[in-house]
């Protein structure tokens, strides 16, 4: 090889070297492939969202491993300044101002609208493959019969209307009972028991003589003498109708023409025994009760009904009653009465319902479950499960379209059948998201702390300035 060939490969071999340097140094000064993307990385902990890092690791809190975060899309934070005299002057960098001299001041952030979102959350986009995977669905917002019901339970209890109790206006001696238990029926006008009372006897005595008196004297020819015969027989009479004698035992007095040694004492309506102090040979007065007897065929069902559910309560609003062990069964009445207090320690008021039982079916003392209906009214409303619960805030997520979710703060009412009213928030026809709303709104928050902290870091503080 000649020298010459030597000396000119030797120049291409340094030409060579050269360009690969250059490529080398263009390389490192732009940080090589993906170095923008891997410093913009960021890694969350997906328990705990306010835990970011620039390096992936575990959670300081939970131990769980941080996952990647999705870059914010937020575009970083314009600051602009002002003068505290003259708010008419607005500078892209801090300075003085030029009519006063002093120094311009950061103008603060506005607020975010609320139409935008609730605060702490933004809008996220999920793909196809995404939603079917979460079981997200979507429904619309729309007027539909909004009819509340109250569910609780109840107590059946005797109506008070329909307890009576049997005494004797005089004094006397039982003779012989025939209510003689506890829990017997009786008819009205059955015969209870049989009483002897002298007082009695002696007054059915007065009235035969009465009777007779004035048979005598009605052929006489003075008037007043025929006259004073009847109201004789009338007084007599009067005093044992208030004596409560039964008008047909006054009448068998008359055909007898001799006073009943006991009389009979009738049960006033038909009903069960439920006390019983009456026995054969006791001493009676008017102030003892021989008898209690109740008709069961109206009967209450006294239900508690906690006090936050008054608002929906109102006189006269149907109610139901069944039993548990008697499917298929069902009573029907009306709210009643409403009592006046609410009971300290369970922190509900008792409410009336007035039910039919002609067969006796209800026995007092039974537990009954009781659903008490409201009227139906129009109101805007969507499925529950559109509406996330956080505590304090009700959120939806309204689906626009194209994979879109944004979250919206309602204020919402009664829920009945499935729906909750929306009294705030949406309008008629706005499509909102359903399923896996906490997962949504997880991400949601995600998003919104990643996105504000990233804010954060592009907004400097500015340094005070001294005049």
């Amino acid at each position: 090889m000649t020298k010459k060939t030597i000396s000119f490969s030797l120049v291409l071999l340094l030409a060579l070297a050269g360009l690969a340097g250059t490529v080398l140094l263009a390389g490192c000064n732009k940080g090589g492939p993906g170095h923008a993307d891997h410093a913009a990385q960021k890694w969350i902990c997906p328990m705990h969202p306010e835990i970011v890092k620039d390096v992936p690791g575990d959670c300081p809190i939970c131990g769980m491993k941080l996952v990647p975060a999705e870059p914010a899309t937020s575009a970083p934070a314009v600051h602009k300044w002002t003068c505290p005299m003259h708010p008419e002057i607005v500078r892209d960098a801090k300075g003085s101002c030029p009519i006063c001299g002093m120094n311009l001041v950061q103008v603060e952030a506005a607020k975010p609208d609320a139409a935008a979102g609730p605060a702490n959350r933004t809008t996220i986009t999920i793909d196809p493959e995404k939603e079917r995977l979460l079981g997200l669905k979507t429904a619309s917002a729309k007027m539909a019969p909004l009819a509340t019901s109250i569910r609780t339970v109840g107590r059946v209890l005797f109506d008070e209307r329909r307890v009576h109790h049997v005494h004797t206006r005089y004094e006397a001696f039982v003779e012989h009972v025939t209510a003689d238990f506890t829990g017997k029926y009786v008819r009205k006008g059955e015969v209870l028991a049989h009483v002897y009372s002298p007082e009695v006897f002696a007054t059915q005595q007065e009235y035969l003589l009465a009777l007779k008196a004035m048979r005598s004297l009605s052929g006489s020819a003075m008037e007043g003498v025929a006259a004073s015969g009847k109201e004789l027989l009338e007084a007599a009479r009067q005093r044992l109708l208030l004596w409560q004698i039964a008008p047909e035992d006054i009448a068998a007095i008359v055909r007898n023409g001799e006073p009943l040694r006991t009389i009979p004492l009738y049960a006033p309506i038909s009903g069960y025994v439920t006390g019983r102090t009456a026995f054969h040979g006791m001493k009676v007065t008017p102030a003892d009760t021989l008898f209690d007897i109740v008709d069961v065929s109206s009967v209450w069902v006294v239900a508690d009904v906690y006090e936050y559910e008054l608002p929906r309560l109102k006189l006269g609003q149907k109610a139901t009653v069944t039993l548990a062990y008697w499917p298929g069964k069902e009573w029907a009445g009306p709210v009643t009465y409403i009592y006046p207090a609410v009971d300290e320690k369970s922190r509900t008021v008792k409410v009336r319902i007035d039910v039919a039982n002609p067969n006796g079916d209800l026995k007092p003392e039974m537990f009954a479950q009781v659903v008490i209906r409201g009227s139906a009214r129009e109101a805007l409303a969507v499925p529950d499960d559109a509406v996330l619960d956080s505590g304090t805030r009700k959120i939806v997520f309204l689906a626009p379209g194209r994979g879109k979710l944004v979250p919206r703060e309602v204020e919402v009412g009664e829920r009945a059948g499935g729906v909750t009213e929306i009294r705030k928030g949406l309008a008629e026809g706005d499509v909102v998201a359903l399923g896996a709303n906490f997962l949504v709104d997880s991400e949601s928050q995600l998003k919104a702390a990643l996105a504000g902290m990233t804010a954060g870091e592009g907004a400097k503080e500015p340094a005070k300035e001294t005049k």
